[in-house]
């Protein structure tokens, strides 16, 4: 079963997971047959490590994480591959891959553009 990890950084202020809480919930409302997990770098739960454990638990074997970042920066080019090999040690019956930051995708980019222009 394939299953979709939300990676995202995390913050001190609980009000800043609340976008990300209400991408899960779209998430699961226009792709009910794949499960979605929220994960986060730090400061908040759950941690990769984390969901990938709770979906395995589900009975997930594939597991896409998204790294909910607007660009490939540090934490995405350092920290998080050794996160995610880390995952990979402890968990070698689930297949983890991992897409781009969504801020490098071009329909990403236009949908900016998009809400911008509207503000004008």
């Amino acid at each position: 079963m394939k299953a979709l990890i939300l990676f995202g950084h995390g913050a001190r202020d609980a009000r800043w997971r609340e976008p990300f809480d209400r991408l899960a919930t779209l998430w699961k409302a226009q792709h009910p047959g794949v499960l979605v997990q929220l994960a986060f770098l730090e400061m908040m739960q759950p941690s990769l490590e984390e969901a990938v454990a709770s979906l395995s638990s589900a009975g997930a074997s594939e597991i896409i994480v998204v790294p909910v970042f607007f660009g490939q920066g540090g934490h995405l080019r350092n920290d998080f591959p050794v996160l995610l090999d880390a995952c990979r040690e402890k968990f070698p019956q689930i297949q983890l891959s991992a897409t781009l930051a969504v801020g490098e995708d071009e329909a990403v980019l236009q949908a900016i553009v998009d809400f911008s222009a509207k503000a004008l």
